[in-house]
């Protein structure tokens, strides 16, 4: 139900979680509060003293405040070293206790309202490839690259702490490279792939139930059961209605039928999305880009399949929409090539 769906206006992130990081973190950069929370309506004193909840909309707009004033490009990455586990209670006790990579990713995914609030990650695993990929959960705009930077940066390096390793993870843009690279490689690697069609980080799935030492079975235990007792997670209104156009994409889904399992109107399903920044159709276009990106790379559909999947009366109707999706030609997102 939407009641039950959190949006970029709910107050759902108390002051001591990822605020508190933000504030910190312009402490060190000598960057005044007043100047992090310009726009918020946020008061530092109530921040810092944890009398405040603060939404996802606020929290993007102190991330853009620190963006506008970092220099050397590298905020994003400091930010994602330091993300997670983080300071948010039993969850971020139980990462730390995960005793492997599947375990830690079904954290990220069920409690993504208090360790990723404004991305939501999905794992795919495809045979011998694990795909793990992020979407917009909160209407980000301008700030979904930096926010990508800093999501990747954060699973690198929480999992290089708990498999006391580095993971040869492969990193996929939807976007054109940068202008310098140097803090893409410092902080993920020199495998790096631009104009991918979507936001990925790509594995080989052997490492997902590879056993992590820094793990404690017993404490993991106890706190998955503290975690349940809390009730059940959030997740943003835009993934509840992705997760619904994904499941429903071998038929035409409708609008209709989306407000209906929100347990609201067509016209209040809309004004919620443009509140967010997007709209039905552009959810819709989304999943059926990621789709025919995971049925190309993993399954060989050809356009012909493609076009019998999602309904289209031939492949050149296909194309033509895939072009509007994307602005590109039908064509694999990434390399499956191993990384060096």
């Amino acid at each position: 139900m939407l009641a039950d769906c959190y949006s970029r206006d709910t107050p759902l992130l108390p002051a001591m979680h990822q605020p508190a990081l933000l504030l910190s973190l312009a402490a060190r950069r000598d960057m005044a509060s007043d100047m992090l929370l310009r726009g918020t309506g946020l008061e530092a004193l109530a921040l810092s003293e944890g009398r405040a909840a603060v939404s996802p909309a606020q929290l993007l707009t102190m991330l853009g405040n620190l963006a506008k004033q970092d220099g050397q490009r590298d905020v994003a990455f400091e930010l994602g070293q330091q993300w997670l586990p983080g300071h948010y209670g039993n969850i971020s006790l139980a990462l730390l206790q995960a005793p492997n990579l599947a375990e830690a990713l079904s954290l990220l995914m069920t409690h993504q309202d208090q360790l990723c609030p404004l991305l939501g990650p999905r794992l795919q695993v495809e045979g011998k490839e694990l795909l793990l990929y992020w979407t917009d959960s909160v209407g980000a705009g301008a700030l979904m690259p930096f926010l990508v930077e800093l999501h990747m940066t954060a699973v690198s390096a929480l999992c290089r702490w708990l498999a006391d390793k580095p993971l040869p993870w492969r990193y996929c843009f939807n976007r054109t490279p940068p202008r310098n690279l140097a803090q893409h490689q410092v902080h993920l690697g020199s495998h790096l792939q631009f104009g991918c069609q979507l936001d990925a980080m790509v594995l080989d799935s052997q490492w997902l139930h590879q056993p992590w030492p820094r793990s404690n079975p017993a404490a993991y235990a106890m706190l998955k059961q503290q975690l349940l007792k809390q009730g059940r997670p959030q997740y943003s209104l835009v993934q509840v209605l992705y997760d619904h156009l994904r499941a429903k994409i071998g038929t035409p889904p409708t609008l209709e039928e989306a407000a209906t399992l929100l347990a609201t109107s067509p016209a209040t399903l809309k004004r919620h999305l443009a509140k967010h920044g997007t709209h039905f159709q552009a959810l819709l276009d989304l999943v059926r880009t990621h789709e025919s990106l995971r049925l190309m790379q993993y399954h060989g559909y050809g356009q012909e399949a493609l076009a019998q999947y999602f309904g289209f009366h031939d492949a050149r109707n296909f194309r033509r929409s895939f072009k509007r999706w994307t602005g590109m030609a039908a064509s694999l997102p990434f390399s499956l090539a191993e990384a060096p």
